[in-house]
């Protein structure tokens, strides 16, 4: 969406703030023994105390709030009962509905005992999304987002996934435009002063290629690799954007 008044500017703040509530609540819960399923109640006490729903269960049906995904698990994975364990990159993914608005972030933890690689993907993730964040000002193209994540990612030896995207949001979840995290010459979207939408750099440390689980949800690394997943939303104006997740 686009941000036409006031009133959009405070409800897509007051949905990002209830999703950095839940994620820095999420990211402090997590240790090893513990389950997804409870991480999942700590994000939905989160949600209910400020007013907010899940909106992928909203908009999706997502069995769950929010969205855990582990190790080799990339996006979309369903909370339940395996229990986080020493070294697991865990992939919090946090998508909230508050009055109409939606907002989008994740984070990637990496559990203590997490092997050099681990983070160093995980560390990866995050420069690539200040690198297509310093290029994300209006009057520019879309695309430029994904040739700076892309160029980041590449550099440090690892891989974007494709297919999974930026994207815009507000009233929905996925709205125009799709935001690719490489280079896509046919991207032709502009981007404008008060555009909503994520960055989200989605990469993985061995080959791109990713397979679905039969639960219809969770996508994973064809190879086994580890992935690494960090996204916000944010408002783009003519100098930096502002980012609704962060504050």
């Amino acid at each position: 969406m686009s941000i036409q008044s006031a009133a959009d500017r405070r409800g897509l703040e007051a949905a990002g703030r209830v999703v950095r509530l839940a994620l820095d609540a999420l990211a402090g819960a997590v240790r090893p023994g513990v389950t997804t399923a409870e991480l999942d109640r700590v994000a939905a006490g989160v949600f209910q105390a400020h007013g907010a729903r899940s909106a992928p269960a909203l908009v999706y049906g997502f069995p769950g709030t929010v969205l855990i995904s582990i190790n080799d698990e990339v996006v979309h994975g369903i909370p339940g009962n395996r229990r986080i364990a020493r070294g697991d990159v865990v992939k919090l993914d946090v998508t909230v509905e508050r009055a109409g608005y939606m907002a989008d972030a994740a984070r990637t933890v990496v559990v203590e005992g997490g092997t050099a690689e681990a983070v160093r993907l995980t560390g990866c993730a995050e420069r690539a999304f200040v690198a297509a964040l310093a290029v994300a000002t209006a009057g520019r193209k879309v695309r430029e987002i994904g040739r700076a994540v892309e160029r980041t990612v590449r550099g440090e030896g690892f891989s974007v996934i494709r297919g999974l995207t930026g994207h815009g949001i507000g009233r929905t979840i996925h709205e125009p435009p799709s935001v690719p995290n490489h280079f896509d010459p046919w991207q032709e979207d502009v981007l404008t002063d008060g555009l909503v939408l994520t960055i989200e750099p989605i990469i993985c440390a061995g080959r791109a290629a990713v397979t679905q689980d039969d639960d219809g949800w969770t996508i994973r690394t064809r190879d086994g690799s580890l992935a690494a997943h960090h996204e916000h939303t944010l408002i783009v104006t003519r100098g930096r954007p502002v980012l609704l997740t962060a504050a």
